[in-house]
C-alpha cells in the first residue's frame, strides 16, 4: 500500500502527500492575536511551524469551510490565489469563487495522478456542533480520499458528531487514516455543546470508521480548544487505541 505523508503545519493546516499529489488542508498561516469573527474575537495562541511561502507547489486545497479564520485566515485566503483547484462548500464557492469549487457531500471529484491513476476525493457530510446549530455555525465539509492501490483517508474538517461519522463508515469505510479534527472547540454562540470532537469522541470515531491509523489536528493554537493533545492520548489509552494514535509536533512529517 503507498504511503500517506502528513506534515503538520500547525492548527487545521497540513500537506497530504498521497498518490504522488500534494493537498493542504484549511489554510492558516496568520500569527497569534485576536481574530474577529461577527461581534465575537477568537484568540490564536501560535503562529505556523511553516509559513506560506515555505509549503510550495500543491494540487488542491481540501478547504472544510470558508467562515471561520482559525480554519480561513487571511494569509490562507491569499495562498488559494495560486491554488489551481480548491474543494469546499457549496457556501464557500457562492462567497468566495475562482478555483473554488462545492463538493456536495457524497459526490466525488478526480484528479489525475503523476505517472497515471487517479485519486477520488468525495464530500462527506460534517456537523460543525450539535443538532440544530448549522445556523449559528455556517457549512461544513470533510472529504474522503481514495484510489487504487492507496490508503483510503478521511480528513472530517470541523465536525462534532458522531452520527455522520457513523453515516461516513457505513457508506465508504473501513478507513485506513483518520484525519481527525478534534480540540472540543467551545464558544459562546454555542455554549453548552463543543464544536469539534472531544478526545473521547475521537477514540470513538476511530471505532465506528475501523480506522489503522489516526492523525489528529485542530487540536492547540487557539484559545478556545477545551483538550489538548495529552487529553487526546488519554482517551486513545482509556479505550485501548494508544497504538493507532499519530500524535503530530507542530513542523512534523508522519508516514503511514
Amino acid at each position: 500500500m503507498t504511503a500517506l505523508t502528513v506534515h503538520y503545519l500547525g492548527g487545521p493546516t497540513a500537506v497530504l502527500e498521497l498518490g504522488g499529489l500534494r493537498l493542504l488542508t484549511d489554510p492558516t498561516f496568520d500569527g497569534p492575536g485576536e481574530y474577529p469573527v461577527g461581534a465575537r474575537r477568537l484568540v490564536k495562541t501560535a503562529g505556523p511551524a511553516v509559513g506560506a511561502d515555505e509549503v510550495g507547489a500543491v494540487d488542491a486545497v481540501l478547504l472544510s469551510h470558508d467562515q471561520h479564520p482559525d480554519n480561513l485566515d487571511t494569509a490562507g485566503r491569499a495562498l488559494l490565489a495560486g491554488v489551481p483547484l480548491v474543494l469546499s462548500t457549496g457556501a464557500a464557492q457562492a462567497r468566495s469563487g475562482g478555483s473554488v469549487r462545492a463538493v456536495p457531500n457524497w459526490q466525488t471529484v478526480t484528479l489525475p495522478r503523476p505517472g497515471g491513476g487517479e485519486l477520488r476525493i468525495t464530500g462527506v457530510p460534517a456537523q460543525h456542533g450539535p443538532d440544530g446549530s448549522e445556523h449559528l455555525v455556517g457549512e461544513v465539509t470533510g472529504f474522503v480520499l481514495a484510489g487504487d492501490g492507496l490508503p483510503t483517508v478521511y480528513v472530517s474538517g470541523d465536525n462534532a458528531s458522531l452520527t455522520v461519522v457513523r453515516e461516513i463508515a457505513d457508506r465508504l469505510g473501513p478507513i485506513d487514516v483518520a484525519v481527525l479534527f478534534a480540540g472540543a472547540a467551545r464558544t459562546p454562540l454555542v455554549p453548552d455543546a463543543p464544536l469539534t470532537l472531544t478526545a473521547g469522541d475521537a477514540a470513538e470515531a476511530a471505532r465506528l470508521l475501523e480506522a489503522r491509523a489516526v492523525v489528529p489536528l485542530h487540536f492547540e493554537h487557539w484559545a478556545h480548544f477545551t483538550e489538548d493533545g495529552d487529553a487526546l492520548a488519554a482517551a486513545f489509552a482509556e479505550a485501548g487505541l494508544t497504538a493507532l494514535l499519530h500524535l503530530p509536533k507542530p513542523g512534523q512529517r508522519i508516514a503511514l
